[in-house]
């Protein structure tokens, strides 16, 4: 795969690097970067000096290749921005592109495990449990709010949802909970985070129990909300949606044994629609490793069906698929 090619390629650079140099680089990588990083050069052993060169041949062409621009760049997007949108309408999207400040502190949380996190945030008000949330990577989110008791992930999931956005006061607020690791200011945009879009980005990397007991009450307090919420979610049967050109590149990105283990858990119309983009010999192999492979443990599916989307999300970014709601509309 191209993407494991170019981890491995990174992590025989920082290797070759040296201790310093390499710790100096990580730096300014963020979070999933750092461990994605680390496994990969966990898991080399024993690279051929003939790879290390090559490697280190190519970084080099790549580098001289690239030609250093030096330009104020949060100034030059906030002037280009407002001059096209106007100060209004620019003003969102420069403080969604230009995180401000203020979120400094919860960057400390991105480096901590769902439990730890959890713990610290817990007792704290769910509308600020609900805040905090916000600003952090979808899949973490749901794994911290798989930490807390039904009533209170209940409480801060509906809060997420109703969140409209973020007033320079909550972020204030948000200050004193962190110990001081925000620093609130009048002057800041309010950030459009939180909604339901959101909530179903949670939801999708949220167990199926949990999940179905957050959309009931949800439900129960509104149930137009909860059908939104459900119209923007993107589950494993949505790849049903995809078209063949779709399907086929986001196969190119996933290991054989992760697709068997999610393949365990699908329908048949869509394991039909799966083996009709492979080629025969692979379309083949895949069924006969379907049939032999035994009872394998819901949650295992489950795991590998949220890895798998995590997959799609990243090539609907991209722009290399397009992922329909259920009205049939454009998601991304």
């Amino acid at each position: 795969m191209a993407a494991d090619d170019g981890l491995e390629k990174s992590a025989i650079l920082l290797i070759s690097l040296g201790e310093d140099y390499a710790a100096a680089v990580l730096k300014h990588l963020g979070p999933k970067e750092v461990q994605k990083l680390g496994h990969a050069m966990a898991a080399l052993k024993s690279v051929p000096r003939a790879r290390v060169d090559e490697v280190l041949t190519e970084f080099k062409q790549t580098a001289d290749e690239s030609a250093a621009v030096h330009v104020d760049t949060d100034s030059y997007i906030r002037s280009v921005l407002t001059k096209a949108l106007g100060d209004d309408k620019a003003s969102n999207l420069i403080s969604r592109i230009l995180q401000p400040g203020d979120t400094n502190g919860i960057e400390g949380l991105k480096w901590m495990d769902a439990p730890t996190v959890a713990d610290l945030i817990r007792n704290e008000h769910p509308q600020i449990i609900a805040t905090i949330l916000v600003h952090l990577a979808h899949d973490h989110a749901s794994d911290i709010l798989n930490q807390f008791s039904e009533r209170l992930r209940n409480d801060v999931v509906l809060r997420v949802a109703t969140l409209e956005g973020i007033q320079p006061e909550a972020l204030k607020e948000l200050n004193d909970v962190m110990l001081r690791l925000l620093s609130g200011s009048a002057s800041i945009k309010k950030s459009a985070m939180g909604g339901v879009r959101t909530v179903a980005e949670m939801l999708n990397f949220m167990g199926s129990a949990n999940e179905t007991a957050v959309m009931d009450s949800i439900r129960e307090y509104d149930p137009d909300l909860a059908q939104k919420i459900l119209d923007e979610m993107f589950v494993f049967e949505n790849l049903l949606d995809l078209d063949d050109r779709g399907i086929q590149l986001l196969l190119r990105e996933i290991q054989s044994e992760s697709l068997i283990l999610a393949m365990k858990g699908a329908s048949e119309p869509l394991r039909a629609k799966i083996f009709k983009n492979m080629s025969q010999r692979a379309s083949e192999m895949l069924r006969e490793d379907l049939d032999s492979r035994g009872p394998v443990r819901l949650s295992e599916v489950e795991a590998e069906q949220k890895e798998i989307l995590k997959i799609v999300r990243r090539l609907a970014d991209e722009g290399q698929i397009v992922l329909g709601s259920a009205g049939g509309e454009e998601m991304v």
